[in-house]
């Protein structure tokens, strides 16, 4: 376990008076089983921001990283019906990669996120169609092929929508170097 998730660990202790096992056995108690029902239940009912919400989700739900043996299983599952995808999700994880020995890949369960000292991009096979990279830049206007994003709940600013891997175009790689160079 990297130390920024450790650390958000004890302080979801120290803020809350319950441990990360706790929340997650109330939550499993709820019996929910989508992570936007948990994280809409610990926000409404317990006041909980969004990163220890997404937190209890995942380990909840067991969709984080850390809950697998086989990070390989999430990507296999993310994909799955998406096959023709993954030859976008090869392409910029490679460019990515050379962006810095300080790149994280953290794949969930619908989404990998990519991380320096914070995360600065995600990459979502988001329908049979639509392939989105999120990103963020918070602040900076949408521009070029960069949207707004309104629906990752403040993970990401901005996002990139593909459809294959010839829309990887030089602006989606400078647009994702930028929000690395701004997660530093």
């Amino acid at each position: 376990m990297d130390q920024a998730a450790q650390t958000m660990i004890d302080n979801l202790e120290k803020n809350t008076g319950k441990s990360l096992a706790q929340w997650v056995a109330i939550v499993q108690k709820e019996g929910y089983k989508k992570h936007g029902e948990i994280l809409n239940f610990l926000k409404t009912e317990h006041a909980f921001t969004h990163g220890f919400a997404n937190l209890v989700a995942h380990k909840a739900l067991k969709s984080d990283a850390g809950s697998v043996s086989d990070t390989d299983e999430l990507i296999t599952k993310q994909y799955k019906g998406k096959e023709h995808f993954l030859p976008i999700y090869e392409k910029l994880s490679n460019e990515i990669k050379a962006f810095g020995t300080d790149v994280e890949f953290a794949p969930k369960n619908a989404y990998v996120s990519i991380k320096r000292k914070k995360q600065f991009a995600m990459l979502i096979p988001a329908t049979k169609t639509r392939y989105e990279i999120g990103i963020n830049l918070k602040g900076h206007t949408a521009e070029g092929i960069l949207e707004f994003d309104t629906k990752t709940n403040g993970m990401c600013s901005h996002k990139i929508h593909l459809k294959d891997e010839n829309d990887i175009v030089p602006e989606v790689i400078t647009w994702i170097k930028k929000a690395y160079e701004t997660a530093g």
